[in-house]
């Protein structure tokens, strides 16, 4: 160990020691051969020789130092660009950890994942409930093994077109080992590589059957029966008691809901306006991680109280905002989105309310828009057309959600009198791999800018989607890839 730790100190200096003995010896060999003028000449150029050999090797040694440096500054450079992407995917999957979980947990849609084998590599409760069966006894299954042969012959074309690259929507029927018929909207959502190529696919299911027929088989447990459990739990879950009407009316009534927002800014074709900002309401206890945002809505809506919560939001929002008006501080354009439920559009009282609001505080109607769903527009019919006509009569604005999900005609739309389309998020998600998508995202714009009307993008979840909207001339876009959630006004 010794010589060889002297053997690395030395190793460096022998090729110095060599050429200065070898000089010695050649001042000797000349001054032995008395200076004559053949020997100095060979020797003289033996010592350039050596010396043009040890600097050859000098700059061989320099120029190898150099390349390791560029190549650890590049394998440096690397890891920290590993780093960053590494640091940058664990602060997504930090925010998208709430979503997995509702969907794990708490959402009653049935999701699956099926790779290209045909096995299922993922499954929520909803879905494994609807089964009867253990995420053990899920896992790297086939879909023939799970469903059954006879499901999966009917399903089988579905299946392939999913693998082929295409979202596919349709229903079937499923027989219980109860008896029971329950009928099924599925839709297969496909998972592309970075070539294009499907690896899989998401298996989306949800429960349509009639109540009435429902109630005829109480032994089974899926769909809308699945949903009422689901209230039913989550009752428990924030009351500790099953009646939980009376809690959710002291929640509204001691104030410990809580108004957050989302931004909607414009895009290249309305560049210049100001940024929209739709306002969402949640309870304490959402914030502290307690319970997924927005999940106590099933529960207003089991105990018909969806319509007093409506009216608290639109409360509470013109409280916020009027000192802002009053000091002119508001930003001139923006405006505000608050959704309103089914109840409160059938609520013929609402519009007298909000004209009370709007006077008490001093808000023009302009800063107000109220979100109607394309489904409540064509269940409700005439009722959401009066409710429109009737809080537009005090200056407010009106917004459509969910277009594109649902076949809504357009001349439906212009007797409507909408200021705003949203555009659904299950179309925006797709636009840059589904050409049918893209299509309809630009016919809708197309069609918005002949009519006037705004269009807004929902579920923009990253610069590549938002890039492509403002190439197809939509006016607006929200989602997480714009702005997240936040308390209102932050």
């Amino acid at each position: 160990m010794i010589f060889s730790k002297l053997a690395n100190v030395i190793r460096p200096s022998v090729s110095a020691i060599a050429i200065l003995i070898l000089n010695a010896f050649l001042i000797a060999a000349i001054y032995w051969t008395l200076f004559s003028l053949p020997w100095m000449a060979f020797l003289s150029g033996v010592l350039v020789a050596a010396i043009l050999a040890e600097a050859t090797r000098v700059s061989r040694a320099e120029w190898r130092l150099l390349r390791r440096t560029a190549q650890l500054s590049a394998l440096k450079d690397k890891f920290d660009q590993e780093s960053r992407l590494r640091k940058n995917a664990e602060e997504v999957a930090a925010e998208i950890r709430p979503r997995a979980h509702l969907i794990d947990e708490v959402m009653p849609t049935m999701v699956a994942f099926v790779d290209s084998e045909g096995k299922f590599r993922y499954h929520n409760r909803a879905f494994r409930n609807w089964l009867h069966l253990r995420a053990e006894q899920v896992d790297g299954r086939h879909v023939n093994e799970i469903l059954g042969e006879k499901v999966y012959h009917e399903i089988a074309p579905y299946v392939r077109q999913a693998l082929d690259g295409h979202m596919v929507k349709y229903e079937r029927t499923q027989t219980m080992p109860s008896g029971a018929v329950f009928k099924l909207a599925v839709e297969h959502l496909p998972q592309l590589d970075d070539g294009g190529q499907a690896v899989g696919f998401y298996m989306v299911s949800d429960d349509i059957t009639a109540p009435d027929d429902v109630m005829a088989h109480p032994d089974a447990h899926p769909g809308t029966a699945s949903q009422a459990l689901f209230v039913d739990s989550f009752s428990e879950h924030l009351t500790g008691r099953e009646d939980a009407g009376a809690e959710i009316v002291s929640a509204i009534e001691q104030n410990k809901f809580r108004l957050f927002s989302q931004q909607i800014v414009p895009l290249a074709a309305t560049r210049g306006s100001a940024d929209c900002q739709e306002v969402l309401v949640r309870l304490a206890e959402e914030e502290e991680g307690m319970m997924p945002p927005g999940a106590f809505f099933p529960l207003a809506e089991k105990h018909g109280l969806m319509a007093k919560l409506d009216r608290w939001v639109v409360q509470h929002v013109a409280e916020w905002v009027a000192p802002k008006v009053q000091k002119n501080d508001w930003r001139g354009g923006s405006v505000l989105f608050i959704n309103v439920s089914e109840a409160t559009i059938e609520d013929r009282g609402f519009p007298d309310y909000l004209e009370v609001i709007l006077l008490e505080h001093g808000v023009p109607g302009a800063l107000l828009c109220f979100e109607i769903s394309c489904s409540d527009l064509t269940v409700q019919g005439g009722k959401a057309v009066e409710f429109a006509r009737r809080v537009k009569q005090q200056g407010c604005r009106i917004a459509l959600s969910g277009f594109g999900r649902d076949k809504v005609m357009f001349d439906q739309i212009r007797g409507f009198q909408a200021d705003y389309l949203k555009i659904d998020g299950n179309v925006i998600l797709n636009i840059l791999r589904d050409p049918v998508q893209l299509a309809k995202v630009v016919a809708i714009n197309e069609v918005a800018k002949k009519i006037g009307v705004k269009t807004i993008a929902e579920f923009v979840e990253n610069d590549q989607i938002k890039s492509k909207l403002e190439e197809v001339g939509t006016d607006f876009a929200q989602g997480f890839g714009v702005a997240l959630p936040a308390s209102l006004g932050a």
